[in-house]
């Protein structure tokens, strides 16, 4: 795979400059590919020795890369500009009564000290013009600075099996070797060497130029799956100029020993890892496929909508019936918020039937197989029962594990759950879980966990206590052994850096950190917005993503709240709870009036196990839960 290491017969053991380093390359895992001496070697500057200079513009290169039998051009353009100025000269000649000659030159030959010491003096020449121009500021939010500033660590790319090379991401560490662009060079044509990886963060590494030591001032942060990263070797097949930095270019006289030196046995990444990459990066969901998902409105049902687009598995899903296309929803392919249609009536969920009567062109049902399959249950024996009392997340405050009944148990191990204390009398806030769901527990849970219980709304009887409330509510506790109680091994640690669906917005991925690790249960803080805002996901959510998942799918990260917001969170602090409530919340009280109009424009359907008898809502007042 590396044959364009070495086609040289020297010795591998040859001798470079005295200030060579005289390090051992650290072992990595032996999953990757090791860098053998079996294929050509570079060297610069001797174009005898694997590195060329063209005959036209001066460029130092690769010699296999350039153009020729002689190897005397980089270029095409290089090689017919010169045949074309040959002639010239040619004309010239005759003109002036000389006799032509085949060879005639436009460029004299000159000594390679010669060539050396002009081309410093052009670059020494760009890098004054350079230094005259004003710089312009990057901005925006920067992975790399905002870890280097603050000693950050991020969570790797393999506890996100969902995201991109989540399951193939291998053995990718600190000291696997790539080629890279030299950003440390004037040449006209894009240049490449070989770099290391110094630290990694999600998809992000640090890297730095081979031969740089110690030295860190070049040193700069690149995406690992970029088109710009490639395993060493892929100049030499590709034919690409591979050219050392000009700050070291003093520091070696004999490249190819180094290289030979620093690169044998050291890993680089895998030659089909850009493939790896491209095909981990298709989606199976395609626009206009039509979906149930849960109706934002009304968490009781759920509703018919359209595939708009797709960004790195991340649907953004139109309600069929909206005109203009901007009511939607945004969610994960892999999200239990979405089901193929007929979902709702084969597991008997409430159902909002859509205006239209039939099918637009173009639009198509997106075929079962595509979504998340939930793990078989047995409710044979002992199972959930109606009025069972558990603990659980709440869906319109994420931060809140709450005290819960199940209010009825559908097909196929799923339940609706209502928290205690904040329900509608029609049940229109209930929402839906999975027998097998991550986010709902055994009664206890939170006090075994010292994780703060959210009591009934006006429960007066504080602190509360489980068994108190049992024998007042004349209930009992959901079977402790119902529960899913597989813990993955995740490998997430608490303070691990990510970005994370803010699951209140959930357009939004945000800068965020682990705050805390209760078994397969994460705490998700929110970088720059406060505690009371942040989120338990579970372990293996499809909204948490690696470091550098925006910059890689192309999708919007939102940094952390400025320095300025932070204040402003402090000095007005009543008002901003408000305004975020109100996002997180999201609905208003509605009169019975109201609700009965909407039910006049939507029919809602509750499809019962084994019939098809509608049953609406009922009249009764909609509430959602304020903040308590």
């Amino acid at each position: 795979m590396f044959d364009g290491y070495d086609s040289c017969s020297e010795d591998t053991s040859s001798s470079s400059s005295s200030d060579e380093s005289e390090e051992e390359v650290a072992p990595l895992p032996s999953s990757l590919p090791i860098i053998k001496n079996n294929g050509q070697v570079y060297t610069y500057p001797d174009g005898k020795s694997g590195m060329a200079t063209c005959e036209m513009c001066g460029m130092v290169g690769v010699r296999d890369a350039f153009y020729s039998k002689t190897k005397r051009f980089c270029s095409v353009s290089c090689s017919r500009s010169y045949s074309s100025n040959s002639k010239k000269a040619s004309i010239l000649a005759r003109l002036q009564g000389k006799p032509p000659t085949k060879k005639a030159k436009v460029l004299q030959k000159q000594p390679l000290v010669a060539k050396l010491a002009a081309y410093a003096q052009y670059q020494a020449t760009l890098q004054n013009q350079a230094k005259t121009k004003a710089a312009v500021p990057v901005e925006g939010f920067s992975w790399g600075n905002y870890i280097n500033s603050n000693s950050f660590t991020a969570a790797p790319v393999t506890c996100f099996k969902h995201a991109p090379m989540g399951t193939s991401w291998g053995d990718i560490s600190e000291g696997v070797r790539v080629e890279v662009p030299n950003t440390d060079c004037s040449l006209p044509t894009k240049v490449f060497w070989i770099a290391g990886i110094v630290k990694l963060a999600g998809y992000n590494a640090l890297l730095r130029y081979e031969g740089f030591e110690n030295d860190s001032s070049l040193d700069f942060w690149c995406n690992v799956c970029g088109s710009d990263i490639h395993p060493v070797g892929w100049c030499a097949t590709s034919g690409k100029p591979l050219v050392p930095p000009r700050t070291i270019q003093h520091k070696y006289t004999n490249w190819k020993a180094f290289l030979v030196k620093r690169l044998t046995g050291a890993k680089t990444l895998p030659p089909d890892f850009s493939q790896k990459v491209s095909e981990s990066m298709q989606y199976p969901f395609k626009t206009s496929m039509r979906v149930e998902v849960v109706d934002k409105t009304h968490l009781c049902r759920t509703r018919v909508a359209v595939v708009e687009s797709v960004i790195g598995g991340r649907l953004r899903l139109v309600y069929e019936e909206s005109e203009d296309k901007t009511d939607d929803f945004w969610c994960h392919m892999y999200s239990p918020l979405i089901h193929h249609i007929g979902w709702s009536r084969s597991i008997g969920h409430r159902f909002k039937r859509s205006d239209i009567t039939k099918k637009q062109d173009g639009h198509f049902d997106a075929p079962p197989h595509l979504f998340m399959k939930v793990k078989e249950v047995d409710a044979a024996g002992e199972w959930f029962k109606e009025g069972m009392k558990l603990e659980a997340i709440d869906p319109l405050n994420l931060s809140a594990i709450c005290v819960a009944t199940i209010r009825k148990v559908l097909a196929d191990g799923y339940l609706m759950i209502g928290i205690d204390g904040s329900e509608a009398a029609d049940g229109s806030d209930w929402f839906c879980y999975h027998a097998t769901s991550p986010s709902i527990f055994p009664v206890g849970f939170c006090e075994i966990n010292m994780i703060e219980l959210t009591p009934p709304r006006g429960y007066a009887k504080l602190p509360f206590k489980w068994f108190d409330y049992l024998r007042e509510t004349d209930s009992i506790a959901a079977p402790v052994k119902l529960f899913n109680k597989e813990v993955p091994n995740h490998g997430f640690h608490v303070g691990m850096k990510l970005e994370a669906v803010d699951l209140m917005e959930p357009r939004l991925v945000c800068v965020a950190t682990v705050t805390r690790i209760i078994h397969r249960l994460l705490r998700i803080h929110f970088d720059g917005w406060e505690d009371e805002y942040d989120q338990w996901v579970d372990c293996e959510s499809p909204d948490l993503y690696p470091v550098g998942w925006c910059q890689l799918t192309g999708y919007q990260l939102q940094p952390p709240a400025p320095q300025a917001s932070r204040d402003s969170q402090s000095s007005s602090s009543k008002q901003k709870k408000k305004a975020k409530s109100q996002q997180y919340k999201g609905h208003k009280k509605i009169t019975s009036l109201q609700l009965k109009e909407e039910l006049l424009d939507g029919e809602e359907y509750s499809f019962l196990q084994g019939a098809s008898d509608q049953e609406s809502n009922g009249s009764a007042s909609y509430y959602i839960k304020q903040e308590p």
